[in-house]
C-alpha cells in the first residue's frame, strides 16, 4: 500500500514575518504540515533538534549561519521508524540562509531514501526555495527530489489551495 510521511522541521518563538519581528505560538512549517496532513492523510513528523534555538529571532540566526558555516548535523531527538514503508516524503523547513536549516540536513543524510519522492516546501518571508532543491538533491541523489513549492510564512494560514495545486501538479503523489 502506497503511504506518504511529512517530514518538517519548524520553529515557533520569535519569527520574521511582514518585515517585523512577532513571537509565533506555532511555526509557520508546522502549520502548513498540519494543513498537507489534512488534505492528503499522510503520516506526520516533526524533527526536533536535540538542542533548542534560541528564543530571540536575530540569535537565532546567528546560531543557524554558524551551523552552515561549519556544515554542521546538529543531532536529532527522535527517528522515524520504518521510512521503509513511505514512498513519497513531503519535507518542510523554513529558508534558512538560503537553504534548509542543518538539522533537516541531518534528517535527510540519517536515512536511506533511495528510490522515495522527495517534496520539498519551504516558508519564507521574500527568499523563496533559495537553493534549498539543489541541496536536497545532493543529499540524496538517488531520490526523486521535485521542484517542490515556497510559501511565504505570512501567509500560511490561507495556503491550503497552493498546497492542492502542488499536490495535482504531481497527481497527488500517490495520495
Amino acid at each position: 500500500m502506497y503511504k506518504s510521511l511529512i517530514v518538517f522541521f519548524s520553529r515557533e518563538k520569535e519569527n520574521y514575518v511582514n518585515g517585523h519581528i512577532v513571537e509565533l505560538d506555532v511555526g509557520n512549517t508546522k502549520v502548513v504540515a498540519n494543513k498537507l496532513k489534512e488534505i492528503t492523510n499522510s503520516d506526520l513528523f516533526e524533527i526536533l533538534p536535540l538542542h533548542d534555538y534560541p528564543f530571540d529571532y536575530n540569535e537565532c540566526t546567528r546560531v543557524a549561519k554558524d551551523e552552515l558555516n561549519k556544515n554542521a548535523r546538529p543531532k536529532i531527538k527522535n527517528i522515524v521508524s520504518h521510512i521503509e514503508e513511505y514512498e513519497t516524503i513531503y519535507l518542510g523547513y523554513p529558508n534558512w540562509w538560503g537553504t534548509m536549516p542543518m538539522c533537516v540536513m541531518t534528517f535527510l543524510e540519517s536515512y536511506n531514501l533511495d528510490g522515495k519522492t522527495i517534496v520539498p516546501i519551504c516558508t519564507h518571508e521574500g527568499s523563496g526555495m533559495g537553493q534549498s532543491v539543489q541541496d536536497i538533491k545532493k543529499l540524496v541523489p538517488n531520490s526523486t527530489v521535485t521542484s517542490g513549492v515556497a510559501i511565504y510564512g505570512s501567509r500560511v494560514k490561507n495556503c491550503d489551495d497552493q498546497l492542492k495545486r502542488l499536490l495535482n501538479r504531481g497527481n497527488n503523489y500517490g495520495n
